[in-house]
């Protein structure tokens, strides 16, 4: 019976060792958890795509939604819903310059813009003089210093990748092979260029709808009369260009001060059969 008893002892002490060595062994220690809250581990990037301005010298000093006070030389932005913090690589489609922001207002709440810039984060796009522009801005992990930035390398992808670009604004998700290459900072351009980008805006107008392209300048012109028959109080013209070698009609429709006014003629002109789509028109 001792000798069993040993036995029996000596069998559990062997379990015992080695259920300690196993709790012990690193390769089965616990995993830690993943942060999902850390931008750069996830496979998607939110982008912005619609019109943004800027905040003029009047809201200088004054308090903001987050409870700072406005600096027009800091490179901040209002959105309405963002987390304040937040960081943005946004870019002028127009001219391709960039610039990295931080939320710190609410707002924009006119004109359907989606962004209100600083004075200091305008300057870099070409903006101040113009007022607004079309920008898409993505976000971008919260390290990524701010001001002035290259042009990011995705950015046709970026704007390709618009779910609704018939709408005046559209916010939606963008895959990232590399999520840690769409979150980099971007490098910083010199005073010089950004005062270079200051003294060359092509400032947008306003917006036209362009209802075609054509080879037959006939096909441009019944097309135009079809429109003025519709809409005689709309002006609609036809251009000449020359496109791979050939010459096009294009017919182009009015004159529109904001983005969502086109549209809504775009609209019209579809339950007549006539299609279309918005263009921004060039000041200068």
């Amino acid at each position: 019976m001792i000798l069993v008893r040993r036995s029996v002892v000596t069998a559990l002490t062997s379990c015992l060792f080695l259920l300690l060595g196993f709790v012990g062994t690193p390769a089965l220690a616990r995993v830690p958890r993943t942060n999902h809250s850390d931008p750069t581990a996830s496979s998607t990037t939110t982008v912005l795509r619609g019109r943004a301005s800027w905040y003029g010298s009047y809201f200088q000093g004054k308090r903001t939604s987050s409870g700072e006070r406005y600096n027009r030389h800091a490179y901040t932005c209002a959105h309405k819903t963002l987390p304040f913090g937040t960081r943005l690589r946004v870019t002028n489609v127009k001219n391709g310059k960039s610039v990295i922001v931080r939320v710190s207002d609410r707002g924009p709440f006119r004109h359907q813009r989606i962004l209100d810039l600083s004075e200091a984060a305008a300057h870099p796009l070409g903006i101040v003089d113009c007022g607004a522009a079309t920008v898409v801005a993505e976000v971008v992990a919260s390290e990524t210093p701010l001001g002035p930035a290259t042009t990011p390398a995705n950015l046709a992808a970026l704007y390709d990748a618009d779910p609704n670009p018939d709408a005046a604004y559209t916010t939606y998700k963008v895959g990232t092979a590399r999520p840690e290459a769409a979150l980099v900072a971007a490098a910083p351009v010199t005073t010089a260029e950004v005062v270079d980008i200051a003294e060359s805006v092509d400032c947008p107008a306003g917006f036209l709808i362009q209802a075609g392209s054509f080879v037959e300048a006939i096909n441009a012109e019944a097309v135009q009369a079809r429109i003025k028959a519709h809409l005689p109080g709309v002006a609609v013209t036809i251009t000449q260009d020359l496109v791979d070698g050939r010459q096009r009609s294009r017919v182009l429709v009015g004159n529109f001060g904001e983005r969502p006014e086109a549209e809504a003629v775009r609209q019209q002109l579809l339950l007549w059969g006539i299609g279309g789509l918005v263009r921004e028109v060039a000041l200068r």
